[in-house]
């Protein structure tokens, strides 16, 4: 037994110490420095200044503002996705559900470009259908509630898979004894269904809310040409003015987003007091509503609402690579395939972000599984509070916005590392740390799933006969996770290569990613270069989400998130 922590555990010594290194110094590090800086702010009177700069409560008017209303309009569409998916008897439910996902999983910077290119005077798509706004018009979508429109769309899918495991967990029983006392299926959907909803909806709204406060894409495509600044397009604007003063603000700036973020999470924890519904008996969404006569109000309904949500975006999205500039209608006359040519073979940056986004995409995903491999042996090894202290402080890089912890990286690193004398400021490594952090939850989360199922008593037998840790690990365990780790590198790779927000702040000459090299062709005026880029980019996501879901039928459930 010598070398294991004791009788029963199969672990290592030094493997919990290890998990618990990893995660000081990509999660406890850098919010630590942040939180560092933020007081030295305080200390020094630099937060006076901040909370007397206007640009600050405007900012923080318009986070709020859009934040809320995002929240509602996707409570709206994800809550009426859920339902019908999955307490009715509505067709094709797993295309539906896989769609419906979709929208989460493309940046954000994608999304508002496709809605910009769908939408106002200029549109290709609608000048070529001749029903383009008379020119001069506004622009909708850059507004408030454009951005909130947006926001919605994005997030709706995050309400729709909170509630959705929420409802798979319902009283059958429960229902059908309500339906055999004569109660109407409103009745039952609105004494029984919704009170038992109610966690989920709760849930829901606030990891949308908190998604909204942190996203970047958006507000950065539809709020600064109209001078509408969320916190982290300010962030954003300032770094790009840089000053003396600009880590201690940025730090400041990013610690109230930070505590509107856990305001948001505190709201939703007190609305759940108290709602701990205990479910007695068969559970499970295979007591549906029949639609009747409603399926052919209902199923128009939702394939509307993603036609919309996806398809029409993606066609505008084609429409404006298509053209050679923004405005020109799309005729078999201006059609040119022009622009693919362009970011594919001729543009260096281009070529640039599709190296540096799948090889960091790539490299986080594959580096992250071999920790993630061995931090879920030891947290689901271990029942004590310390492992569940740990896990905590695995999943707070995710919950909070990504701009949080790009600054915060930037913290840790804009002096060269003590001791070694290097500076990762500036370079693509510093990317790649803020990417293990902020993804390092993904990456957990299919795999102790898979752990959790696992029999232990295979290992203890080949434990009892003199397997070595590593040997165990080889020939037992990661055979048996494999589907599980194999989710978990195309989940992490799949978020990575489309990450915007954190690469937005860390980015240099030479270490731009696809998201970076999106945003920065639309600002520039090249609207065709980057519809093209943003074409091949929802190309890859289908791709890959395909794949996840080709392995589906062999992972734990939960790992798919759009699957039953």
């Amino acid at each position: 037994m010598h070398g294991y922590i004791k009788t029963g555990n199969s672990q290592p010594a030094w493997l919990f110490p290890f998990v618990v290194i990893v995660v000081l110094i990509l999660s406890v590090l850098p919010l630590a420095r942040l939180a560092m800086v933020g007081i030295a702010a305080f200390a020094d009177g630099g937060v006076m200044a901040v909370l007397g700069d206007a640009s600050l409560w405007s900012a923080t008017y318009y986070t709020v503002v859009t934040a809320i209303l995002g929240t509602i309009i996707s409570l709206i569409i994800g809550c009426l996705f859920a339902f019908l998916l999955t307490l009715t008897d509505i067709r094709a439910k797993e295309l539906l559900s896989f769609c419906f996902v979709l929208p989460m999983m493309i940046p954000p910077q994608v999304t508002a470009l496709a809605w910009v290119l769908m939408s106002g005077p200029s549109s290709p798509l609608l000048k070529a259908l001749h029903i383009a706004p008379p020119l001069g018009s506004p622009q909708p979508l850059y507004s408030v509630g454009g951005i909130a429109l947006l926001y919605g769309v994005q997030h709706a899918p995050l309400v729709y898979l909170a509630l959705r495991a929420g409802l798979m967990t319902l009283p059958r029983d429960g229902v059908e004894a309500a339906r055999l006392s004569g109660a109407s299926s409103l009745r039952v959907f609105r004494d029984i269904i919704l009170p038992l909803s109610l966690p989920g909806i709760i849930a829901g709204a606030a990891i949308s809310f908190v998604s909204c406060t942190g996203n970047f894409g958006i507000p950065a495509i539809l709020g600064i040409p109209a001078s509408i600044f969320t916190l982290p397009t300010l962030i954003f604007t300032k770094f790009s003015a840089f000053t003396s003063r600009t880590f201690g603000d940025v730090a400041v700036l990013s610690a109230i987003i930070a505590v509107i973020s856990v305001v948001g999470l505190m709201i939703q924890d007190r609305a759940l007091r108290g709602r701990d519904y205990r479910v007695i008996g068969l559970s499970g969404a295979s007591a549906a509503f029949e639609l009747g006569i409603w399926r052919f109000a209902f199923t128009p309904l939702v394939w509307v609402i993603l036609f919309f949500m996806l398809a029409a975006p993606f066609f505008a999205l084609l429409a404006g690579a298509l053209v050679p500039a923004y405005g020109v209608p799309l005729t078999f006359k201006t059609m040119s395939l022009h622009a693919f040519e362009e970011i594919l073979f001729r543009q260096a940056v281009t070529r640039t972000a599709f190296i540096n986004s799948l090889s960091l995409a790539g490299a986080t995903a594959l580096c992250l599984l071999v920790v993630t491999v061995l931090a879920a042996y030891a947290l689901t090894r271990r029942k004590d509070v310390v492992s569940r202290i740990v896990s905590s402080l695995i999943e707070i890089p995710y919950s909070l916005p990504g701009i949080v912890m790009a600054v915060s990286f930037i913290l840790v690193f804009a002096a060269p590392i003590p001791i070694l004398h290097v500076s990762l400021y500036g370079t693509i490594w510093i990317i790649l740390i803020a990417y293990f952090s902020s993804f390092f939850a993904v990456s957990l989360k299919p795999v102790v799933s898979a752990f959790h199922q696992l029999d232990p008593a295979l290992e203890e037998a080949a434990r009892l006969s003199g397997a070595g840790f590593f040997r165990r690990l080889a020939d037992i365990i990661v055979p048996l996770i494999a589907p599980a780790a194999g989710a978990s590198v195309i989940l992490v790779f799949l978020i990575a290569c489309n990450e915007l927000t954190i690469s937005a702040l860390l980015w240099s000459a030479g270490t731009q990613t696809l998201g970076v090299a999106i945003y920065n062709l639309d600002d520039s005026g090249s609207s065709d270069l980057a519809s093209a880029l943003s074409v091949l980019v929802v190309v890859m996501v289908v791709v890959l989400m395909l794949l996840l879901e080709l392995l589906a039928k062999r992972l734990p459930k939960g790992v798919v998130p759009w699957r039953g």
